[in-house]
């Protein structure tokens, strides 16, 4: 008996074969009010479960914090490729980081664990590949927020932290145009004058009640968040400078594979070849005002030279 070409998609409940022209239906079902209620509830349902046998389940060995609009998910798909470093839990929603340290606190060490695979899964994985493998998680707001590395380093304190550095005149603009598809009304050269205002004591009410969630604080600090020595200074603090490795951007993008092979070495798994990577968001925001740019480079000067000064190398960005 032969099979029509028209009726490969599978089989539906009640064992009617599935036509090819059913999947924008079920796409349409999945979206729909109930469908998305039925995902939800077995996300849920999944995520109680990991909450559920976290006992069997350790944090992360790696934890790339940031910057935003960086590179981390570059990083993050690089590393995600090599066989030893396990997804997250569960696979199907295999996802780039959980926020735990930043703006999900509230939900526990226990909810933390539960994204990570168990220790039996660790041990089947070692048992196939001959040595032991980790886990990892890559959350951009890491490296900004102020409560963030003390709560890391509190939960995994012998994780291996990484940094990505961008341009910081291009990370900024880079945020500045992602926030611009969602919320940000003003053109760049007016959110950058209303910063100060828009953001003031927002760090200073997070630092008192750790509690409190301020997405001014996350979302519309494009220079703040291009500041990084206060940011590292938090950092290596926390976990020491043997601890917190720091990348530059733009050199990780030249050569992925250098990068992702001091990671893999720093935390005991083979080298990965990682074949011809392709990048994300690598391009410099040809766009940018002049002005405004200069204006915002000549701002972060002393920033940059304080990064220089804390890492003890330069960095690859104009001044």
């Amino acid at each position: 008996m032969t099979t029509s070409p028209a009726t490969t998609g599978g089989r539906a409940a009640g064992g009617r074969t599935l036509d090819t022209t059913d999947a924008p239906l079920l796409t349409k079902v999945r979206r729909s009010r109930a469908g998305t209620a039925l995902t939800d509830a077995g996300k849920a349902t999944l995520r109680a479960y990991g909450v559920a046998t976290a006992g069997r389940r350790r944090g992360p060995e790696l934890v790339v914090v940031g910057a935003k609009r960086g590179g981390t998910t570059s990083l993050w798909k690089y590393l995600d490729s090599h066989p030893g470093i396990l997804p997250t839990f569960p696979r199907a929603e295999q996802i780039k980081g959980t926020y735990f340290f930043d703006e999900e606190w509230a939900h526990g060490e226990r909810w933390y664990r539960s994204h990570f695979p168990t220790d039996r899964t660790r041990a089947r994985a070692a048992m196939e590949l001959g040595y032991e493998p980790i886990a990892f998680e890559a959350s951009p707001y890491y490296l900004f927020h102020p409560h963030a590395p003390a709560r890391a380093h509190q939960t995994v304190p012998d994780a291996l932290i990484v940094a990505l550095l961008r341009d910081p005149v291009e990370r900024a603009f880079s945020h500045y145009k992602e926030r611009r598809n969602h919320t940000e009304p003003l053109a760049f050269a007016d959110a950058i004058a209303a910063e100060a205002d828009r953001t003031a004591g927002e760090e200073e009410r997070m630092l008192a009640d750790p509690s409190v969630i301020s997405m001014a604080h996350r979302h519309q600090t494009y220079v703040a968040q291009s500041r990084y020595a206060p940011m590292l200074e938090r950092w290596i603090g926390a976990f020491g400078p043997d601890q917190v490795l720091v990348a530059p951007a733009e050199e990780f993008y030249a050569d992925p594979q250098e990068l992702c092979d001091q990671i893999t070495d720093r935390v005991h798994l083979p080298r990965h070849d990682l074949g011809r990577p392709e990048p994300f968001n690598s391009e410099p925001s040809a766009d940018m005002d002049d002005e405004v740019r200069t204006a915002l480079r000549a701002s972060l000067k002393d920033d940059i030279e304080a990064v220089e000064q804390l890492l003890g190398r330069p960095m690859p960005w104009p001044r």
